[in-house]
């Protein structure tokens, strides 16, 4: 039996459209079939991941940057932050005047108490809720999911405790603050099913992939996959939309031609 763990763009989708790959799915179908285990790994929150899942037919997930599991379609778990220091980062962000939105809980929610971040950046494209609250006070909060703070990529240095979270920069102007530990999500999971951290099979593409290619199991990149994940990957397949999951499968005769 293998645990096979899957990113969803650009591994499960076509990168340039989006839309899932029929053959792969196909083979996620066929190798659960010989008694594999099935699985997304993703950074994306929780209740962003339940509808790809879903698209997919896919009842496993980790998800939440490896803070969340789900089997059988059970949420077994979603961790917050570590809450002292996410408060640590946010004091320390408001005091340099950089706007701050903190999501409390695992949805579109944010919480802030000024429109700096409005102001310095804008609305982000995902879709949000933002909610103003003047009298919020940082400290009472009880949960952070995550911070988004609006600042431009070339201030960064002046936050002392920049790396005291993991965090993503998808553009110039903002980044956030959430977990960046699919590969411990990986093994939460392995460890929950009782199964052997050998047996596991990652597949992905992009940067925030890489920290789930460990030398404990196999990794394999879609050709169009990001540089430096291709050079740490056991193995190399053919990019999603050419058939490259099912390619990788039959490589290794964990299916059928």
């Amino acid at each position: 039996m293998k645990y096979f763990f899957f990113d969803i763009d650009g591994t499960l989708t076509n990168i340039h459209t989006g839309q899932l790959v029929q053959s792969g799915i196909e083979t996620l179908r066929k190798l659960e079939e010989k008694g594999n285990f099935v699985a997304i790994a993703t950074g994306r929150a929780y209740y962003k991941t339940i509808k790809a899942a879903q698209d997919a037919g896919i009842h496993n997930f980790v998800a939440n940057g490896g803070a969340a599991l789900v089997i059988n379609d059970k949420l077994v778990k979603n961790s917050p932050l570590d809450r002292e220091k996410a408060l640590t980062i946010i004091h320390e962000v408001d005091s340099l005047g950089y706007g701050i939105l903190v999501a409390i809980n695992d949805s579109i929610d944010v919480v802030m108490k000024d429109h700096r971040f409005l102001e310095q950046f804008g609305e982000r494209k995902e879709p949000t809720n933002y909610i103003y609250q003047p009298d919020l006070d940082y400290d009472q909060l009880e949960e952070i999911y995550k911070i988004y703070i609006s600042i431009p990529e070339s201030e960064e240095y002046r936050i002392q405790n920049l790396n005291l979270l993991g965090h993503i920069r998808m553009g110039s102007d903002y980044f956030w603050y959430q977990h960046d530990e699919k590969d411990q999500g990986i093994r939460d999971m392995v460890n929950y099913l009782h199964g052997d951290i050998h047996d596991v099979v990652v597949f992905g593409d992009g940067e925030n992939d890489m920290v789930m290619f460990k030398k404990e199991w196999t990794s394999i990149a879609m050709a169009n996959g990001y540089p430096k994940l291709l050079e740490m990957a056991d193995y190399v397949t053919d990019a999603a939309e050419d058939d490259g999951i099912r390619n990788a499968c039959m490589h290794f005769g964990w299916i059928d031609e």
